[in-house]
């Protein structure tokens, strides 16, 4: 009932959905409701370790990178610069969207700062845990090198979507950051 109350056509107006807790709070329920009266949806951070589903007329559209807005035809969804993306992972999530008569056609954008996260980030998240095993610090990681990749990202060493543009120099920043990581948790099988 708020939402219907509410004049949402304004083109001035923001709405932002943000979670505080651990996940599973229905953000991504919420924004598919919020979609109706609005023009974009932005993911502003995070990456695939989560996600949610959406079922509309009985159909299951399941959701780890792009925002769930993308279910409505007039949306346009943007990837942040706070993502941290696995391209493999977008470019199958996009792929199951499409077969299942979702036109994602010039309605997604990804920022050209949005970090990349790459399966080596997945590799040293398990080392992270397994590390931490019988510490009592385990995290429970999903291992899906999501804090590995926003380390990357903090300290400067990784890669964002932009440098794919010039690649060129990507192999030489590409071999460095994975020889930071094999300096840190010695030679582990990963072929660059």
């Amino acid at each position: 009932k708020i939402f219907r109350d509410h004049n949402m056509s304004s083109s001035d107006q923001v709405i932002v959905v943000l979670g505080s807790q651990w996940g599973d709070e229905g953000k991504g329920k919420l924004v598919d409701i919020l979609c109706q009266n609005i023009d974009i949806v932005a993911r502003c951070q995070g990456g695939s370790n989560a996600g949610h589903t959406i079922v509309v007329d009985g159909k299951k559209f399941a959701f780890h990178l792009i925002p769930s807005g993308i279910l409505n035809p007039k949306i346009i969804c943007v990837i942040g610069n706070g993502v941290v993306l696995h391209l493999p992972s977008f470019f199958k999530e996009l792929e199951n969207l499409e077969a299942q008569g979702v036109n994602t056609s010039g309605r997604i954008k990804v920022s050209d700062r949005a970090h990349l996260l790459f399966d080596f980030h997945q590799i040293v998240d398990g080392l992270r845990e397994s590390e931490r095993a019988g510490t009592g610090d385990s995290i429970g990681t999903t291992k899906k090198g999501i804090g590995p990749a926003y380390s990357s990202k903090a300290n400067r060493s990784g890669l964002r979507v932009g440098d794919l543009i010039s690649f060129s120099s990507f192999p030489e920043h590409f071999k460095r950051a994975v020889k930071s990581k094999f300096k840190r948790y010695n030679e582990f099988s990963y072929d660059v």
